[in-house]
């Protein structure tokens, strides 16, 4: 059975001087425990949409997996809010290996990462792919438009894997990090090459963000918000383009600017 993703709630609404009573859409915040080879491995607090999706691109990006065949057997509860997973092989859940700060180096250059696993999965893109200024715009309003659940409650983070001119995959999530693992997790399920596509995202392109990104093997980020110091230098370093404040007719180029060209 298919989980609620918003519910009606009675609020006291001010607008124009005055109070009434009205019905809102409210985004549920729905927490999913993944249990790896019978281990508990951690608790997510999400959009109860694209389970599968969420738990695999998770997973990817934590380094516990590299492709979907590497998972046996998965399995979503969603009545008690299990995902149980078992995988050919065993894992190291130790919290120092997934939570110890590394610093590494790669192509002579300091590379700053705050997770093990982040060194090890973080990919330094070596896309080819350009976009016009025209394409960035219609990019971010396309995946604005789609996100039907965020016209109706605000309360969500959308993002979407494109190609150049159209929305590959679409997803919405309470929380950033879930949407893009939903994302990652679409394109492992459905062996989908990612080197030539686009992130476009809503918010902000925070460290985290970029990793993200460059965990999927993307080259292009487009944002309708800022991005932090830090995910310019990790852009930077991982050859990723990163455009951000995509509003109206205008944004601005952060990183590797040599992807954005004019026809």
């Amino acid at each position: 059975m298919a989980q609620r993703i918003s519910y009606n709630h009675n609020i006291v609404k001010y607008s124009h001087g005055i109070l009434q009573n009205v019905e809102d859409d409210v985004v549920m915040e729905f927490p999913l425990t993944i249990f790896v080879n019978d281990q508990e491995f951690a608790t997510m607090v999400c959009t109860p949409t694209h389970f599968d999706e969420m738990v695999i691109g998770f997973l990817a990006s934590e380094g516990v997996i590299r492709f979907n065949r590497d998972i046996k057997s998965m399995k979503i509860d969603e009545n008690k809010g299990i995902a149980y997973v078992e995988l050919f092989a065993e894992i190291t859940t130790s919290q120092e290996y997934f939570s110890k700060r590394f610093i590494g180096s790669c192509c002579g250059k300091s590379r700053q990462f705050y997770f093990h696993n982040d060194a090890r999965t973080a990919k330094t893109s070596s896309s080819t792919t350009t976009l016009t200024p025209v394409q960035c715009i219609d990019l971010m309003n396309k995946m604005q438009n789609n996100s039907l659940v965020f016209k109706e409650t605000g309360g969500v983070h959308n993002a979407a894997l494109c190609s150049p001119t159209e929305l590959v995959a679409s997803r919405t999530d309470i929380g950033r990090h879930n949407a893009l693992d939903k994302l990652y997790g679409y394109s492992l399920m459905n062996r989908l090459p990612v080197r030539d596509k686009v992130i476009v995202f809503s918010g902000r392109i925070s460290s985290e963000v970029l990793l993200k990104a460059a965990k999927i093997g993307v080259g292009i980020v487009l944002s309708k918000s800022a991005p932090t110091d830090l995910a310019i230098k990790l852009a930077e370093d991982l050859n990723i383009t990163a455009v951000g404040f995509i509003r109206g007719s205008s944004f601005n180029i952060y990183s590797h600017h040599h992807r954005i060209v004019q026809p």
